[in-house]
């Protein structure tokens, strides 16, 4: 898949209600990812294709569209993310897709919490995922 040249969809998750995004924010093409960022966690756990996504956050939150086309010079890929975050380059147009309660997409148990943070590097950011191949 080219995020470029295929007709991806942008996606961002917030707590906050927006209309833009500004250059330095987030985005990614995997929904269920953006909409887990929205509740603002420490901690998220994905499967490979972010599909099955689960997450720590304590806000309800907003599901965004990005509301114009992206090309690579608007984004710049955040390394070691696995091509699952992309940081704006300049202010983007957002279109509200949903308002999110706090289990959607689904919360970490107390036993999956705990397994994770013993295997967060100290230091790490919280975000578990495959880094990028050298």
């Amino acid at each position: 898949m080219n995020l470029f040249e295929d007709n991806t969809s942008w996606y961002h998750g917030s707590p906050e209600k927006l209309t833009a995004l500004l250059a330095d924010s987030w985005i990614t093409p995997y929904k269920e990812l953006a909409k887990a960022f929205a509740h603002k966690p420490e901690l998220i756990s994905m499967d490979d294709d972010c599909s099955h996504i689960k997450h720590n956050g304590r806000l309800p939150g907003f599901l965004y569209l990005v509301d114009e086309p992206v090309s690579t010079d608007d984004v710049e890929y955040l390394k070691n993310t696995a091509q699952t975050h992309w940081q704006t380059q300049r202010d983007l147009r957002l279109r509200l897709v949903a308002e999110l309660p706090l289990d959607d997409p689904p919360q970490l148990s107390e036993e999956e919490i705990t397994e994770l943070r013993n295997q967060a590097p100290e230091g790490g950011t919280g975000f578990i995922g495959d880094p990028d191949e050298e």
